[in-house]
């Protein structure tokens, strides 16, 4: 009988997929952002040894639909898609690809940075309604700017030899980060994450969405920042809470903000955000790219494969590692 790995997208980077077929597994794709009794049917249908995880939620009815399950990776960093205490009571470790699209992430980051201090969006939306925006207008520089960062992981590691090259002094906020790695990248590590909100004139988000980080960025800790400030966030939607960011953004009590990610994707079509001119959006595809997916794609179908194969697997990729152990 062919065991099948389920990938939870349309489509994987070819060499990864072919890192599934040499293996003797069959790639099962979903279509994208299938959700309810539709998902769960192709899992059933599929009866996948692993799974793949890009689009779309792995939970506990997944995980019921597979009873052959035996291992989760996800195509990328965070894993808030995945439902990884449900994975671990039924033993199943959950892998991720962290690092592997760090220098795309990072560079979505600096872009979106520069779309909002330049104001990009606006500029060109002024000419092709037959406007010349030039007389009144007044540029902002970026060089000299202090960039914090939430979270120092691999990206927010990327994002600050970009920022630092193009002249902005970084700070980040990290506990979990030993000083030692922010010494070597240059970097002033903050203690206090409400001194880094107050302190910088550019906010990158690059930490998980977990309990402890759901809303960081919250009316408190808007009313903190800088008049002229700037948000990015390429990380996680659940990270900012978009009704205070949206009404810091009507009030100008912020200068602007860069979203790829929103709590809620797509966002509905009554989200304030979609009137909001401060605001620059792309549609959570920072890792996406054509060198991103295949380093993602590698390493989340060898990690599914090496599982299978019984061969081990860095413990810093077994994001529920601890509690497997307790499982066990």
């Amino acid at each position: 009988m062919t065991q099948t790995i389920l990938i939870t997208g349309p489509s994987l980077a070819p060499a990864a997929a072919d890192v599934l077929t040499a293996a003797g597994y069959q790639p099962v794709y979903v279509p994208a952002y299938t959700t309810g009794d539709g998902l769960i049917d192709i899992v059933h249908a599929a009866n996948p040894v692993g799974i793949l995880a890009r689009m779309g939620r792995v939970d506990e009815p997944v995980f019921a639909a597979a009873p052959r399950l035996q291992v989760v990776s996800k195509h990328g960093a965070g894993v808030d898609n995945i439902d990884t205490d449900a994975a671990a009571r039924r033993g199943i470790p959950v892998l991720n690809a962290a690092g592997a699209n760090a220098v795309s992430v990072a560079e979505q980051t600096i872009a979106l940075m520069f779309a909002v201090a330049k104001k990009v969006i606006p500029l060109d939306r002024g000419l092709r309604d037959g406007r010349w925006d030039k007389p009144g207008f007044q540029g902002r520089e970026l060089a000299g700017s202090a960039l914090g960062l939430v979270a120092f992981g691999a990206i927010a590691r990327q994002t600050a030899r970009f920022a630092k090259g193009l002249g902005l002094s970084v700070s980040a906020y990290d506990p979990y980060t030993p000083a030692e790695i922010f010494a070597a990248e240059g970097v002033e590590q903050v203690q206090d994450l409400d001194v880094l909100f107050t302190n910088c004139d550019v906010l990158s988000l690059h930490c998980p969405l977990t309990a402890s980080t759901k809303d960081l960025v919250n009316a408190e800790r808007l009313s903190r920042m800088k008049p002229d400030a700037i948000i990015i966030n390429t990380a996680r939607g659940g990270l900012i809470d978009e009704t205070a960011l949206a009404n810091a953004l009507r009030d100008g009590r912020i200068f602007g903000a860069a979203l790829d990610t929103f709590a809620q994707e797509p966002p509905p079509a009554d989200h304030p955000f979609w009137s909001e001119p401060r605001l620059v959006l792309s549609p959570h595809i920072g890792g996406v790219t054509t060198a991103a997916n295949l380093r993602v794609g590698l390493e989340a179908a060898q990690g599914i494969v090496d599982v299978l194969a019984g061969r081990t697997v860095s413990e810093t990729r077994i994001v529920n590692r601890a509690k497997l152990s307790i499982s066990a």
